[in-house]
């Protein structure tokens, strides 16, 4: 799908939006949720899109998946990508689960530094 700039910009801000709403639900239902965050590059979409969902602790992340939450994660997602009008087969294959614990760990709190890492890895 070829979006000029001008529709990439009207789209992020609705993702953003969209995306917005599916975190705060997430951070009242699930514990040790903190934020969330969507990577994307436009030239490749939708396929290029990466939404990473970041706990306060790698102990907080591995219990929510433990616990099945990442159902519950994909199920917002869903709702917030179809509210846009972007339809992915495999929404799961689009999340990535993390922690600040991890980013702290691994990259110095870093999480540019560690969003490239992981999309160069997906890459």
């Amino acid at each position: 799908m070829l979006l000029s700039k001008r529709e990439q910009a009207q789209l992020e801000r609705r993702l953003i939006t969209a995306l917005t709403e599916a975190c705060e639900t997430a951070k009242a239902e699930i514990v040790g949720f903190s934020w969330l965050t969507h990577e994307v590059d436009y030239a490749l979409f939708p396929s290029s899109l990466m939404v990473v969902w970041v706990f306060d602790t790698h102990a907080s992340r591995n219990q929510a998946l433990a616990c099945g939450q990442d159902k519950r994660m994909l199920e917002l997602t869903t709702q917030a990508l179809l509210a846009v009008g972007i339809q992915i087969s495999q929404v799961m294959a689009h999340l990535h689960f993390d922690s600040e614990e991890q980013c702290r760990r691994m990259n110095a709190g870093d999480w540019q530094q560690r969003l490239a890492r992981k999309r160069f890895m997906k890459g």
